[in-house]
């Protein structure tokens, strides 16, 4: 048996004691929450030293964002931890049901679906989201993350483990894949005697590498080419702030705008507003030709655009910007192009709105918002395992619902088939 099976393995008999745990989950997650806060300064001495490594090897100035933890973010993952402890049990809910011609009574009610695999890259904080929102909906979980915070995982992955002994539950609900290799990530692809579900979390990379090979079912999460389509109606202050939000607050995570599409009839008096705005933080524009036109480019930070700007997830300070005749091209733009995450219409018409939220089929559609808001906190969920961008089982951010099943129970006095 390979340390992966033996690990798999682990996990299924913990998950059996999970899947009924009830109210001892909760123990287990306040334990989680506490133990982060206390062992604060043993998470962020090893989460310097993936810093140090990842600045050695040239990783970007965004992605080292990513990788970095501070006292404000453990307090951050900490309080997720707490939220997600004091959801209502997502475990035993009746769905439906009712009482057939024939006496059956049939009840749809939730369950865990088992054992979680997640394939992520160099974000520390996932490793307590995902964990504990598996936990809360009575799944074990194996994790793997980069090598790029292995140090960082592996500090946060033990002390949750170490608190599983107050609860009463099996630490083994909890397991980290300490081999970051290639190797180890195919292995959790082909752990189909363990796994029920396998959940990747990262660059577009990592996402067509397991949706191309996993032998487990898979979850598809995380791709990011979202828009931002400026109307001809729009504010233009508010336009301004809401671009720099969304491409500037955080570029690297997956709900930072990737394009900008601005109307034809607003480009002269948006453009130059919102490149202001963006000079702040020296984003790099790739622009199509009529927003180059108008922005007074080619220079280091205008750039002409290619046909790969605009399905790229960039993850770092560069934004697409196209012009475009109408609400319907926008619309179509999209649809060519987007990953189908997050996009936004900024709008003062209440048709345009309507048109845009109504035919633009992406997890999350936004009027007169930023698309960085599509996160399981902001949207009430605690916290997220990842951002569906499939429609199957799940869509948008996957929360403790999204990490359960359900089976029927049926119940009689003695009914048989004829």
């Amino acid at each position: 048996m390979t340390e992966l099976e033996n690990m798999g393995r682990r996990a299924k008999e913990a998950a059996r004691a999970l899947a009924t745990a009830g109210p001892k989950k909760d123990a287990w997650l306040l334990e989680i929450a506490g133990a982060l806060e206390a062992h604060r300064d043993e998470i962020l001495a090893a989460n310097r030293q993936d810093l140090q490594n990842a600045k050695e090897s040239g990783m970007s100035e965004a992605m080292l964002d990513r990788l970095a933890l501070n006292p404000g973010r453990i307090a951050g993952m900490a309080e997720g931890v707490r939220r997600v402890a004091a959801q209502a049990d997502p475990v035993g809910r009746v769905i439906s049901g009712g009482v057939r011609p024939n006496g059956l009574r049939i009840e749809k009610v939730t369950v865990p679906l088992g054992v979680i695999g997640m394939i992520y890259e160099a974000r520390p904080n996932v490793t307590s989201d995902a964990a504990a929102l598996c936990l809360k909906a009575g799944n074990a979980i194996i994790l793997r993350g980069g090598k790029e915070a292995i140090r960082s995982n592996t500090a946060i992955a033990e002390i949750m483990r170490a608190a599983a002994a107050k609860s009463g539950l099996p630490e083994d609900g909890i397991q980290l894949v300490r081999d970051t290799s290639r190797e180890s990530a195919l292995g959790l692809m082909n752990l189909t005697g363990y796994l029920d579900v396998l959940i990747p979390r990262g660059g577009a990379g990592l996402i067509r590498s397991v949706t191309k090979n996993s032998r487990v079912p898979v979850i598809e999460t995380g791709v990011g080419n979202c828009h931002v389509f400026v109307d001809e109606s729009a504010d233009p202050e508010m336009a301004a702030g809401i671009v720099f939000n969304a491409k500037t607050s955080r570029p690297s995570v997956c709900n930072a705008a990737e394009t900008l599409l601005v109307h034809r009839a607003a480009a002269e008096q948006i453009l130059p507003l919102v490149k202001k705005r963006l000079d702040e933080k020296n984003v790099e524009l790739r622009c199509c030709e009529r927003s180059l036109r108008i922005l007074g480019g080619p220079d280091e930070r205008l750039v002409p655009a290619t046909e790969e700007d605009w399905e790229t997830e960039y993850s770092d300070y560069i934004l697409a910007v196209k012009v475009v005749d109408s609400l319907d091209d926008a619309i179509a733009h999209i649809a060519k192009y987007s990953s189908g995450h997050s996009e936004a219409i900024v709008t003062q018409s209440v048709r345009s709105a309507g048109e845009f939220t109504a035919r633009v089929d992406s997890a999350a559609v936004y009027v007169n918002a930023s698309t960085r808001f599509t996160d399981g906190g902001e949207f009430g969920l605690g916290a997220e395992i990842g951002i569906s961008t499939q429609k199957l089982h799940a869509r948008g951010p996957m929360g403790v619902n999204e990490l359960t099943s359900w089976k029927f129970v049926v119940v009689g006095n003695g009914q048989i088939r004829i």
